[in-house]
């Protein structure tokens, strides 16, 4: 076949070059050029540089030494790695992996998801004995432990959380990143993991995607400076002849990622496609790779994004003719959570078109059992060939040896005293206070004096998993309490103790209901924790259809208490009415478990003398309007509220925007269908464009927002009911029995929630004022729905309860999310006295519960 016809079939199946190997160590055929509009990349396009190698000749004649006693299902089970939930060590007599992983829901052997040092450490052991043992036919090499420790070993109990990325670029200063890393590892190794999946290398391009807070900044340059600092103070300063790289050091392998172009993908979307030029790719997207490679990165993880309509972990002439032809990466490339599975032709137990495009360990969280069978028959077919068998293997022993994993010696693993200690204490918090971005500061109302009586209000005032954000002992961050960071301190605790040092005190009103005298009042909010998917946002209005933090600024200051807002955020949004409603605005990004360093800016002397300036410049642009999803300094008709760069100080070395000299404008610039697909009934009111309606039979009655009586022929009724000490906040219906009737969800665009199903869930504020005398159901979309009867038999009559149905049950039980028109459907043919305060989606499913399913009529 000839070469145009090879690339083209490739291509075709997503396999792109990737499927050509020489017969040498893996090496990919890569085209001549490309138009930059294929997917298909031009190596001679992208920078040239010497990657250090990552082990000397004799380490290298090791490794073929160890390669010429492997089986094929040995060298097949080590490109393979497991998550923990799905394998147990006795697994690994049968099947020998190289690898597992901890993904950010997944609990040690045993044990809790939220554990602290022990249980990780008896888990690493018990594996790697197994993965050790002298046996018949099985030649002993150590796993690798991978795990997410993204800022901080953040999935471990006592662990020392650093801000998230975001807050990181906004400090500027790649000494800072350097040292984090160093305790990031200390403490990644002291709970038996080898290698963190960081740093995340991508350049947030629109601030709608859900991981912009996972990037440094908008600006390439920053997040170039970054990147080799970071791999720095995981792995240790390079040098090919030392083991400062072993974790016997404490350190751990770094992985660059997510190779490439996550960063830029249309509309913001999680795994879409990044529709750039090559150029633009190599400008922007990759900016961080060449100093991390440099810097000495042992593995890149691959996007799950696509460039130009080509899944990136099919993309060979990225992986293997850019990353390793061209830049000469010795280390190993692995996927990410079933990221393979997304080639076309593929799935989670079979996919070649990943090995040959370049990948060499395949991150199979469940089905690695099915997918080591189905790659040790390609191999022994030859549809994998020899040589790229070798090489893949090849790399993964290089990045074993230079660890240190071939070592027993673990002076570190089980220090349980290393995780949260002192100095790394010290360090986070001088980064969250670096981190911090004041965005206005009218009559200079900061710093505050240090013997002031002060209010702490607001939802995140006391929460350390508030202001830690996503990847915070559960993947998307929720579920946590301030217990479960014992080495951790609420921003309230920080106000708390710096101004009793003082002589002054700070009282705790999270709802702003205190009537103590104040001098001031800090009041803490922003966004709850999400991570990847389920953090993307249509548009960057805050609280879209639910203004209940402004609402508190405004009471708070209606009462002629000065009013400071920290916001809590993964990404600038378009705040302006809450801005207009303070006297102090500070980005605060997700600070992490030291809130202290809040207090450390915020509160001066007892002479109102500033303790600690303002370092915090903007990484990332502020928008005008909520529409300014993509803004960056470097576009066309750059406008921003605040630029890239700004923020004010004590000093005085900057100015406020010209903006500020009047109220913002409170026009969000978006509409109301766009900006809410997830609230649809809060505080007495359906916002827009969503509106209840009563559906009986083939009969649909409107229901408004007025508080009127609302019937549906005989069957049921509707009418407004005080809730949450709000007059009219809920509706309460009643069912006679006279026929199945419904109170459902309608008005608004047909809505894609099945990318949310994972990690969502429907949360309805209920009140049962009349026990069911039949089935009630709630439904999203058509077809089946959840029994919610058991729920409210249980219910205490007459009071106001929550529950939270995982979407996925609904998705379980035959719902199709894909494309719902109606949202929210209660439904029953029975009498029954039901109110409902609040119907909305949320990301916290920890309490979360799955009803069985239930027919509808």
């Amino acid at each position: 076949m000839k070469l145009r016809n090879i690339l083209l079939c490739g291509i075709a199946g997503g396999l792109t070059v990737g499927l050509l190997l020489s017969a040498g160590a893996g090496a990919g055929v890569v085209p001549p050029g490309s138009d930059g509009k294929t997917g298909i990349a031009n190596p001679a396009r992208w920078p040239a540089f010497a990657a250090p190698k990552l082990a000397d000749a004799a380490t290298e004649d090791r490794i073929t030494v160890l390669l010429s006693r492997m089986s094929v299902e040995q060298k097949v089970g080590q490109m393979i790695q497991a998550d923990l939930p799905s394998i147990k060590p006795s697994d690994l007599r049968e099947y020998p992996l190289g690898s597992v992983l901890a993904g950010g829901d997944s609990a040690p052997f045993g044990a809790p998801d939220r554990s602290a040092v022990g249980p990780w450490v008896e888990t690493a052991r018990a594996l790697r004995a197994v993965a050790l043992e002298q046996r018949p036919g099985h030649e002993p090499i150590p796993l690798i432990f991978g795990i997410d420790a993204v800022h901080g070993n953040s999935n471990v109990v006592g662990a020392t959380l650093f801000p998230h990325n975001i807050g990181l670029g906004a400090a500027n200063d790649p000494d800072l990143i350097r040292r984090i890393g160093a305790a990031t590892a200390v403490e990644t190794a002291a709970a038996g993991m080898d290698w963190a999946f960081a740093p995340t290398l991508a350049v947030p391009r629109d601030d709608r995607w859900g991981r912009t807070y996972e990037g440094y900044s908008e600006d390439p340059d920053l997040v170039r400076r970054y990147a080799g600092a970071m791999v720095e103070g995981l792995q240790g300063v390079y040098s090919l002849g030392n083991n400062d790289s072993a974790v016997q050091k404490g350190r751990v392998a770094a992985s660059a990622k997510h190779f490439l172009g996550d960063g830029g993908t249309t509309g913001g979307i999680d795994q879409g496609d990044t529709v750039v030029s090559e150029d633009e790719l190599v400008r922007i997207h990759a900016a961080g790779y060449p100093p991390a490679i440099q810097a000495g990165a042992m593995t890149v993880m691959v996007s799950f994004s696509s460039w130009q309509g080509v899944k990136m972990h099919g993309n060979g002439t990225l992986l293997q003719g850019v990353l390793k032809d061209r830049w000469g990466f010795d280390g190993f490339v692995i996927s990410d959570w079933n990221g393979h599975a997304q080639v076309p032709g593929c799935k989670e137990d079979d996919c070649v078109a990943a090995v040959l495009a370049g990948i060499d360990m395949l991150m199979t969280p469940y089905d690695w059992k099915a997918l080591f069978k189905t790659m040790v028959a390609q191999v022994k077919a030859g549809t994998i060939p020899t040589a790229r068998l070798d090489d893949a293997v090849r790399r993964i022993l290089r990045v074993k040896f230079r660890l240190g994993l071939f070592e027993a010696a673990r002076p570190l693993e089980g220090r349980a005293e290393l995780l949260g200690n002192a100095d790394h204490r010290a360090l986070a918090r001088e980064a969250a206070a670096k981190s911090l971005v004041l965005l206005k500061n009218q009559g200079n109302v900061l710093p505050l004096k240090g013997n002031a009586r002060v209010m702490v209000a607001g939802s995140g005032a006391d929460d350390i998993g508030r202001q830690s954000g996503g990847w915070s002992l559960s993947w998307q961050g929720t579920g946590n309490k301030n217990s479960d960071f014992p080495n951790g301190q609420s921003i309230f605790a920080g106000v708390q103790e710096t101004l009793a040092a003082q002589g002054g005190a700070a009282v705790l009103s999270v709802d702003g209901s205190a009537q103590d005298k104040v001098d001031a009042a800090i009041v803490v909010f922003g966004e709850t924790p999400y991570a990847e998917g389920q953090g993307d946002i249509p548009t960057l209005e805050y609280q879209p259809g639910d203004k209940s933090d402004l609402a508190l600024l405004k009471k708070l200051r209606a009462r002629g208490i000065p009013v400071v807002a920290v916001f809590l955020s993964g990404r600038p949004l378009w705040v302006n009415p809450e801005i207009n409603a303070s006297d102090a605005f500070v980005a605060a990004w997700l600070p992490g478990s030291e809130g202290g360093a809040v207090a450390d800016v915020l509160i001066g002397d007892k002479d109102g003398k500033p303790r600690r300036d303002f370092q915090g410049r903007l990484s990332f642009s502020w928008p005008n309007n909520a529409a300014q999803a993509v803004l960056n300094k470097d576009q066309p008709g750059y406008a921003p509220l605040f630029p890239l760069g700004y923020g004010l100080d004590y000093a005085g070395t900057s100015k406020p925007v010209a903006a500020l000299a009047r109220p913002l404008s409170e026009q969000s610039g978006v509409s109301p269908a766009a900006a809410n697909t997830d609230t649809w009934f809060v505080r007495g009111r359906n916002p827009a464009p969503w509106t209840f309606a009563l559906r009986h039979g083939a009969v649909q009655v409107p229901v408004g927002n007025d508080g009127s009586i609302v019937t549906a022929g005989e069957a049921l009724s509707l009418r407004p009911v005080d809730a949450g000490g709000l007059q009219g906040a809920g509706r309460a219906l009643s069912w006679t029995g006279k026929g199945d009737a419904a109170l459902i969800v309608t008005g608004g665009p047909a809505l894609n929630l099945d990318r949310l199903s994972l990690g969502n869930a429907l949360l309805i504020d209920y009140r049962v004022d009349q026990a069911p005398a039949g089935i009630v159901r709630v439904a999203i979309g058509q077809g089946a729905a959840l029994d919610l009867t058991p729920t409210l038999r249980t219910a205490p009559i007459g009071q106001w309860q929550s529950v939270k149905l995982r979407l996925s049950c609904f998705k379980q039980a035959g719902a199709s999310l894909t494309s719902v028109e109606t949202p929210f459907s209660l439904a029953t043919g029975a009498p029954a006295g039901l109110s409902v305060a609040t119907v909305r989606i949320v990301s916290d499913v920890s309490d979360a519960i799955c009803p069985a399913a239930v027919q509808q009529p």
